[in-house]
């Protein structure tokens, strides 16, 4: 591996290389200024924001220059910086025999969209795979990347989290174990190596440029990638041209769902799970009385809900909207639940990878998360419970999702989803609506009975 692999197909600052600047190694680099002038205002070309800022501050350079605040969390992009690259000469190792290990089946369903993904790759087109919570999207996509990567062509999955990441990593991996893999995210400890395999948070995707024949975008529906028009610039720069775009998601939003319809976009809908049941549809119960600032904490639905669930030794997940919520609960449940085993995570918990880890090996009895844990991530036999269903942050896509958390496993299809409001919201009847109507669709294909 030398130095210059690590600028293929990048695009990074001057202090982000891993060499010096010389005589010798400026004529292999692709240099641009990191800002431009569009229409008259000034743009960052590493993620196309447009300057927000009327003036510009004190430089290192020495000067006065404008910054990027958009993808600063990359690291600053100043208006006297330059972004450099270089071609990517797709050094790979040829392939003597398949690189795909798995031994799995597909299911029909899923042997029709595997073949379409496969069509996409070799014709470079743009397609959505829309497919319900555990219909097994990640197998799906098995033959594809074997494909691309037999073909020499080299491959990114980008997700919006890192909780997804790192429960991707070692499917991918143990699917090709063959294939040197590359995990990027923020805090990472292992540092960025060249290779063919590439799974990534969407930031990440900021330090490509011309990178990746086939860039898998998956929950493309949710935040950070949901309406960030940087992110998409940089998911549309880290492609090579010609390149295939392939969205995952099991919750479109309206302008995805009306170019599908318009039959702007290739679509393959999976309607049913891999497992030939149908998704749980969330049961709401309506409660007049909350839980904090309750003397009698332990006589409220929600506790008693819990503890038949514990008794029942269920485990299960429970959505706190909030997590100025979560930490007056946490210390409700410290006093009611004191031989149980349980945890609460949130997007700023710097332990919640260990956490997870620790619900997915069966060490704990429940696991209270925010909508961090929404969607990407499996346990086996489990119910779902989410409090104030009816807060704001739980929009159609969220519940939806969230509800996928529930029934997953083939020998656990049956878990039970709660919803606890105090009244009704479009989201709530909305999100019904949307899992009753694919369980319809299933049905009439004859996929669930």
């Amino acid at each position: 591996m030398t130095k210059e692999s690590l600028v293929y197909g990048r695009s990074l600052l001057k202090e982000e290389l891993p060499f010096s600047l010389t005589d010798e190694n400026m004529g292999k680099l692709i240099t641009k200024p990191a800002f431009m002038t569009v229409k008259g205002e000034r743009v960052c070309a590493r993620c196309s924001t447009v300057s927000t800022l009327t003036r510009g501050y004190p430089c290192t350079c020495g000067g006065v220059c404008l910054y990027c605040r958009e993808c600063i969390g990359m690291g600053k992009v100043r208006e006297c910086a330059k972004l450099y690259s270089m071609i990517d000469p797709r050094q790979f190792v040829s392939f003597d025999k398949p690189c795909l290990k798995w031994e799995g089946q597909l299911s029909a369903q899923q042997s029709d969209a595997s073949d379409k993904v496969i069509e996409s790759i070799r014709s470079s087109k743009e397609t959505i795979l829309w497919a319900v919570a555990g219909a097994g999207k990640t197998e799906m996509l098995f033959r594809g990347i074997q494909e691309a990567l037999e073909s020499n062509k080299r491959v990114c999955i980008a997700s919006p989290r890192v909780d997804v990441c790192l429960e991707l990593a070692p499917r991918i991996q143990e699917a090709f174990p063959d294939v040197p893999l590359a995990v990027l995210y923020g805090g990472a400890e292992e540092s960025y190596v060249y290779t063919q395999l590439v799974i990534a948070t969407a930031h990440q995707l900021y330090r490509f440029e011309a990178a990746f024949d086939i860039l898998i975008i998956d929950e493309v529906d949710a935040f950070p990638f949901y309406m960030n028009k940087a992110l998409l610039f940089a998911a549309e720069k880290a492609r090579r041209n010609p390149s295939c775009q392939i969205y995952l998601t099991a919750t479109p939003d309206k302008l995805m769902q009306k170019r599908i319809k318009n039959k702007q976009i290739e679509a393959v809908i999976l309607p049913a799970r891999y497992h030939g049941f149908a998704l749980p549809v969330p049961k709401a119960i309506y409660h007049k009385n909350d839980i904090l600032g309750n003397r009698y904490a332990e006589n409220t639905i929600l506790i008693r809900h819990m503890l038949v669930l514990i008794g029942q030794k269920k485990r299960f997940l429970l959505f706190i909207p909030t997590i100025a919520m979560m930490e007056k609960m946490r210390l409700i449940f410290q006093n009611v639940f004191k031989d149980v085993s349980f945890e609460c995570v949130h997007s700023k918990d710097d332990q919640r990878k260990e956490k997870v880890l620790n619900m997915r090996k069966g060490k704990l009895d429940f696991l209270a998360t925010t909508t961090i844990l929404e969607r990407g991530v499996t346990f086996d036999d489990i119910d779902v419970i989410v409090w104030c269903a009816d807060h704001t942050v739980y929009t159609e896509a969220a519940l939806v999702q969230i509800s996928g958390r529930a029934g997953r496993s083939k020998e656990y299809p049956d878990g039970h989803v709660t919803l606890y409001h105090q009244g009704w919201t479009k989201a709530m009847k909305r999100a019904l609506k949307q899992i009753r109507r694919m369980n319809d669709l299933a049905r009439c294909r004859g996929l669930i009975q």
